[in-house]
């Protein structure tokens, strides 16, 4: 019997440790030995708990260290990029300067020969002004026109021009005692003599009853001109009424001949009346 339960014993062991077993063993060895080291570390076993401490260390020192040169890597590739766009940008910035350099003197050029040019026209010119309020705008039965609380006795009289601010916005066409009527840019029968700058082309400005006005030129065709460049549009002086570079309006050059009036007529509540003495004779 006991020869026989050893030969038991034997031939089990053999079967047991075939290599298919001993990786079941070792696979079972494994789950066992990680309970094991899960209880003891949640009933505060020392010895495991200094273990677990030391392969943590172990751990986040060879992460730190493994990390160092990637992190070296990804410092020095920012450097290099900020250098890159650091001389990106200054070559931007040094390029707009000379623009601002280039613009400025072309600014104050402009503006020395704005001053010539403007005391050369006003001074043989005198202006009298007087402020008006508007009593009569948008609900006027006239068409495009506004009536004025100032009249003959405020020496208003007959093709005085309208200013907003600094912008041409009518003249007078008809003065009574008390009140006077003007009649706006935008009306049908409104045609100012003009000048276009910068390209300096004579043309009329005409009404068209809506919000904005036309340019009616009687030269040589000037479309191919107003599509190249915005233009700003100034009273020309012809005819005597207006002194010459009273603002008017703008036309963009993708909007073909269009008159954008500076002034906006359906919000004036005060303008000024003024008569223009050319030569300086009363």
């Amino acid at each position: 019997m006991a020869t026989g339960r050893d030969d038991f014993v034997i031939a089990f062991r053999s079967a047991f440790l075939k290599k298919k077993d001993k990786q079941k063993f070792s696979l079972l060895s494994l789950i066992f030995l990680s309970i094991v080291v899960i209880i003891l570390s949640n009933i505060s076993f020392k010895p495991i708990q200094y273990i677990k401490i030391g392969v943590n260390e172990i751990i986040y020192r060879s992460s730190y260290i493994a990390s160092k040169p990637e992190n070296y890597l990804q410092e020095l590739t920012l450097k290099i990029n900020n250098h890159i766009n650091l001389f990106e940008n200054y070559k931007d910035i040094k390029s707009e300067l000379e623009n601002l350099k280039q613009e400025k003197i072309t600014n104050t050029f402009l503006k020395s020969e704005n001053k010539r040019l403007r005391n050369l026209i006003n001074e043989n010119i005198n202006s009298d002004e007087i402020l008006a309020k508007v009593l009569i705008d948008r609900e006027s039965p006239f068409l495009k026109s506004i009536i004025l609380n100032k009249g003959t006795k405020d020496n208003v009289k007959m093709g005085m021009a309208i200013i907003d601010g600094v912008y041409l916005v009518g003249q007078i066409i008809e003065v009574n005692y008390t009140n006077s009527r003007a009649l706006l840019l935008s009306d049908l029968n409104s045609k100012i003599p003009s000048v276009l700058a910068p390209q300096n082309i004579q043309a009329v400005v005409s009404g068209t009853g809506k919000d904005y006005g036309v340019i009616e030129h009687t030269k040589d065709d000037i479309e191919n001109d107003l599509n190249k460049i915005d233009s700003i549009i100034y009273t020309s002086g012809l005819g005597g009424l207006f002194k010459p570079g009273i603002p008017i309006g703008k036309i963009y050059k993708d909007l073909e001949n269009k008159v954008n009036f500076f002034s906006d007529f359906t919000q004036l509540n005060y303008i000024k009346i003024i008569s223009y003495n050319i030569g300086g004779k009363d």
